[in-house]
């Protein structure tokens, strides 16, 4: 029985997040509609006083006619009672009773309506400013919710760019290791080639200057300062050394 409480929660629970993350990612669009929602309620409050307000006008324009016509049987009654007509001043008097009675029940329901139109043009008038209100809020979050997703394309492609630059230059690395190595190679070769060939004792003897046709210059004018018949040396001098006389 725990088990199945368990799960029947689990099953409430993911569809509580679920539902309320398709809410977070729509609560723009939610926020709109329910903007125009309420702005269709104020437009229905606006014509439910406009048809208060019209109601409130024919009642008192009532008023105004059954005021005139007390005024007039008032003049009719007094008029009859000055002739001495007692019955058609009765008559009268009972006209004008009747006429006081609907003024007595009107101008109290005007009064009420005054009051009701005054209270539902100040619930009108709230409601508009906090509808105004909400539409700059949205209007605020929806510039900001468009900044910072320009803002996130910006770093995931900063990101991105910055990867690569990073691949690049580890690839750029180790072609100049795999260079270094070639090269490192080649002179190995060579070296090795040097060695079989003898090429690299030539080099050795070249720099001592005992290889033969490795005369610098200073050896060559040395030579050239000797006595012609000067006997040469294994290197190609002369022997400058002096010759005893007998």
């Amino acid at each position: 029985m725990s088990m199945w409480k368990n799960l029947v929660a689990l099953v409430r629970g993911t569809a509580h997040e679920t539902g309320q993350s398709i809410v977070d990612a729509k609560a723009l669009t939610i926020l709109d509609q329910q903007i125009r929602d309420a702005g269709s309620l104020q437009a229905k409050a606006r014509d439910d006083l406009a048809t208060l307000t019209a109601k409130r006008r024919m009642m008192e324009k009532e008023l105004e006619g059954l005021t005139s016509q007390r005024e007039k049987y008032e003049s009719s009654a007094r008029a009859a009672m000055a002739r001495g007509d007692m019955d058609l001043a009765r008559e009268v008097a009972q006209r004008l009773a009747t006429i006081e009675q609907e003024q007595s029940t009107k101008t109290p329901q005007i009064a009420d309506m005054r009051a009701a139109e005054d209270k539902i043009r100040g619930i009108i008038k709230t409601g508009d400013g906090k509808i105004d209100a909400l539409r700059r809020e949205v209007d605020v979050v929806r510039a900001n919710e468009s900044v910072q997703k320009a803002q996130a394309s910006v770093a995931s492609s900063y990101g991105g760019a910055t990867a690569s630059l990073g691949s690049a230059a580890d690839s750029l690395a180790r072609l100049k290791e795999r260079q270094a190595i070639r090269e490192e190679k080649f002179k190995a070769q060579a070296e090795l080639e040097d060695m079989r060939t003898g090429a690299d004792l030539d080099e050795k003897l070249k720099a001592a200057g005992l290889l033969p046709g490795n005369s610098s210059a200073d050896d060559i004018l040395a030579r050239l300062s000797q006595p012609k018949d000067a006997p040469r040396l294994s290197d190609g001098t002369r022997d400058g050394g002096t010759i005893g006389r007998d």
